[in-house]
């Protein structure tokens, strides 16, 4: 537990819009920020001294959004798209046991707060159906390494083959014959499952709090999105949904509503400010003009979109319409790691090759502060994202004899461009290192691999018969949803022109 008072002295804290870290001292009150002052702060005698010297400080980063569930099938696929990875989540994620569930959120959990990250927006999946249970393991998960998170049960009522128009039929018989195992528990059945995980949840919410996140627009029943819609308001919490990130979704979500995926949820009421879109690359001025009216959220996962050729989201475009910008990686089953220096780094590069506007490039200082700030906002937590008075003392110590910050020229501009989580020495959160010398505090990594060890080869085993399955489904959804996706649309977000279009 933090000390009742503790002074961090000697550090230099990380001024964002100033390019500059000026010598600071900052003193805590339990988990709290209580000042933050020139070398010399007046703190209490009895408070515990923490030496930074030779360490830039800066706010823990958020992540806007990913998958804890995707962490045990890290470097699983290549050339996957979206709706690939969609085909192999039968095989990567089958088979689970509640063990499993702990275990792939721990591992995710753990390589954040390795690498700088204090919180996340973690939109976890169970098959058919979220439980009780499953929630509490993935809970247990980050409070054990030490991190916050917003949990939400990821959930639908109709199946992938279903929701993508013309896919089933596009199916071999004995092919289609598979996907009635594949289908989602009944809407009334998940509903009723994240009501019981919602109102019966007893985890410390400075810690972990739940939302309510249905996957995709057109993977749900209109009712089914009402529903979500009532339980997240009735209970105050989070609704978080990947809407327009692919192309292919795009397209469907015009030809099954006669407008845009977000268009549609506008209709049905789910945006506002509790609101957050994950990815959100096929958005067009309409739709970030209306998410900028409703105050809500976007989730820009630039490192996934890339992996997965989903396209370049426009977030100069979305922060000119004045809507909340955060930073996620999205889960490691499609982005491979959960670096955020990375995911800021991505963040910036890929802003660049928009086009040669220079002004139209996000900026270093832009992109921290959607880490930081903006993805607070986002999980819908006002005390962290900053290092000020009344802010959580969420903090990162990063060692400025790491060779990322040999010289060491501007701040800002190298956390994003430089740093790659190697230069993290300790880590705060709430007043109490979680991370101290490079190593966890609450988590011992041997233990951890020889477990994850013994659940990936059980995994393995027990998912070999949806592993044969999947190239036979793979080589259908690959010729069909690459067409969808050359059907007429009336945004670009691709790197280059499509061929054959």
């Amino acid at each position: 537990m933090p000390q009742a008072h503790t002074v961090i002295r000697g550090g230099r804290l990380l001024d964002i819009d100033g390019h500059s870290a000026p010598p600071s001292d900052i003193l805590i009150e339990g988990d709290t920020i209580l000042e933050v002052g020139p070398p010399g702060l007046v703190a209490p005698a009895s408070a515990e001294r923490v030496d930074a010297a030779g360490m830039l400080l800066h706010p823990g980063l958020i992540n806007g959004h990913t998958h804890g569930h995707g962490n045990l099938a890290k470097g699983i696929g290549d050339r996957w798209s979206l709706e690939l990875l969609l085909t192999a989540a039968p095989w990567i994620g089958g088979g689970r046991e509640l063990e499993d569930k702990y275990l792939s959120t721990l591992i995710g959990a753990a390589e954040m707060l390795l690498k700088g990250c204090t919180a996340a927006y973690d939109l976890a999946f169970e098959f058919p159906a979220p439980t009780t249970d499953g929630m509490a393991a993935m809970a247990k998960a980050y409070k054990d390494v030490g991190m916050r998170c917003v949990l939400a049960p990821m959930v639908a009522d109709i199946a992938f083959y279903d929701a993508i128009p013309g896919l089933f039929d596009a199916l071999p018989k004995h092919l289609q014959d598979e996907i009635p195992a594949m289908r989602l528990a009944p809407s009334e059945t998940t509903l009723e499952r994240i009501r019981t995980v919602v109102e019966g949840w007893d985890i410390d919410t400075d810690w972990v709090r739940p939302a309510v996140a249905p996957t995709i627009p057109h993977h749900c029943t209109d009712g089914f999105l009402t529903g979500c819609r009532d339980l997240a308001r009735a209970h105050g919490v989070g609704l978080h949904s990947h809407v327009a990130e692919s192309r292919v979704q795009a397209v469907s979500g015009r030809k099954l509503y006669g407008k845009t995926l977000l268009q549609h949820m506008d209709v049905m009421g789910l945006v506002g400010p509790d609101f957050t879109v994950a990815h959100g690359v096929w958005l067009d001025d309409e739709d970030m003009r209306i998410l900028a009216g409703q105050g809500a959220s976007v989730s820009h996962n630039p490192g996934s979109n890339a992996l997965l050729g989903s396209g370049i989201a426009d977030a100069r475009r979305l922060l000119e319409f004045g809507v909340n910008l955060a930073i996620g990686t999205d889960g490691a089953n499609c982005a491979d790691n959960q670096n955020m220096y990375e995911a800021m780094r991505t963040a910036l590069y890929v802003s660049h090759v928009r086009g040669p506007d220079t002004h139209l490039w996000l900026s270093t200082a832009e992109v921290v502060k959607a880490a930081t700030e903006g993805s607070a906002k986002a999980l819908g937590m006002n005390d962290i994202g900053r290092i000020a008075p009344g802010m959580k003392a969420d903090i990162v110590f990063l060692d400025l004899c790491s060779i990322n910050w040999i010289p060491f020229n501007d701040p800002t501009n190298q956390l994003v461009q430089t740093e790659d989580g190697t230069s993290v020495h300790s880590v705060m959160v709430g007043g109490d290192f979680k991370v101290k010398d490079r190593k966890l505090t609450n988590v011992l990594l041997a233990s951890l691999a020889k477990d994850v060890e013994a659940a990936r080869a059980r995994l393995e085993q027990a998912n070999c018969d949806r592993k044969g399955l999947f190239p036979h489904l793979a080589k259908v959804v690959n010729s069909y949803c690459p067409g969808l996706a050359r059907k007429a649309y009336h945004i670009h977000r691709y790197g280059a022109p499509m061929h054959n279009q």
